[in-house]
């Protein structure tokens, strides 16, 4: 009896512990995040979106282009069975979810590209990313492609105008998505992986290369350091180097709370056959407002396209 008594104890003593160390772990997300209920709630429910313009310097076919980059983040409701925008009817498989929009405009030559990806993220952070697509349109043809969770994977789709790519619907293993990244620095910086990772690299770069989806490994890292040209402040640096490539995805952001991204940097082969080289593409933050910009679609109100800096 007191072998068990003292057994008892000790599980107890082990849950107690256990415990702590969780509120622990949780208080040292909310300390790093610098922003309780409240302040998030204010912030991402207040009725508008944040849009970022970046100044964009993308590789591609062996050459670095400029362009502008921009980053939309906005708050809806999003049914999770059917994986569309909630507008009206049954609202119980409505979540709430952090969209971003990330768009790339650049020339190249002659002729333009028009990029746009979209990741739609719990915003509980209990679940993956529901769905991403990615369109790719420049004047040769365009590209779509489209994510959707559901039984523990990714129900793949590809819609393409070249040959070799054709139509395609395919099956992804769980994994964490790179388009992701995005969503979860803005939600929950600390939850972040850090070490050795599988991962599914980005809709953007599979499309630029041509080349198949599918799982890989990388090797992750999350640092603090001080770049006086983006942040008085200290920043976090998030940091991708994916294994026996030379592919890597570098980004940085506020380490206070909303977390903004102030750059990244992105390092791939570039181009195709002999002139392929190995260039970095980059973006650097250059003007954010926050704005309800689905009502601002008059003539009277491009003034805010230059507030933001657009130029491409």
């Amino acid at each position: 009896m007191n072998i068990l008594l003292s057994k008892t104890k000790s599980l107890l003593a082990l849950i107690a512990a256990v415990i702590v160390l969780l509120a622990g772990c949780q208080m040292a997300d909310s300390k790093e995040s610098g922003a309780d209920r409240s302040e998030f709630n204010q912030y991402w429910y207040s009725g508008k979106a944040e849009i970022t313009r970046y100044a964009l310097e993308q590789a591609r076919y062996g050459e670095v282009r400029k362009g502008d980059a921009v980053l939309i983040f906005v708050t809806e409701d999003f049914l999770s069975d059917k994986q569309v925008k909630y507008e009206f009817g049954d609202k119980d498989n409505a979540v709430s979810i952090l969209k971003m929009n990330a768009t790339k405009k650049f020339y190249t030559g002659i002729y333009p590209y028009s990029i746009m990806t979209s990741v739609f993220t719990p915003v509980d952070g209990r679940q993956p990313s529901l769905k991403v697509t990615t369109t790719s349109q420049e004047w040769c043809g365009h590209t779509f492609m489209q994510f959707n969770h559901r039984d523990g994977g990714f129900d793949l789709q590809l819609r393409s105008y070249f040959q070799a790519e054709g139509d395609q619907d395919s099956r992804l293993p769980q994994a964490l998505l790179e388009d992701e990244i995005w969503t979860r620095i803005r939600l929950a910086p600390a939850t972040l992986p850090v070490g050795k990772i599988e991962i599914i690299p980005a809709q953007v770069f599979s499309r630029l290369r041509h080349q198949g989806v599918a799982v890989a490994s990388a090797q992750a890292s999350l640092s603090t350091i001080r770049d006086k040209k983006l942040a008085e402040a200290e920043i976090l640096v998030y940091t991708i180097n994916y294994d026996n490539t030379e592919h890597s995805l570098t980004i940085k952001f506020e380490k206070g709370f909303p977390h903004q991204i102030l750059a990244w940097e992105e390092t791939f082969k570039s181009g195709f056959g002999p002139s392929a080289k190995v260039l970095t593409t980059r973006a650097v933050r250059t003007k954010s407002i926050r704005s309800d910009y689905w009502a601002k679609n008059k003539l009277s109100d491009s003034h805010l396209r230059d507030e933001l800096g657009l130029i491409y």
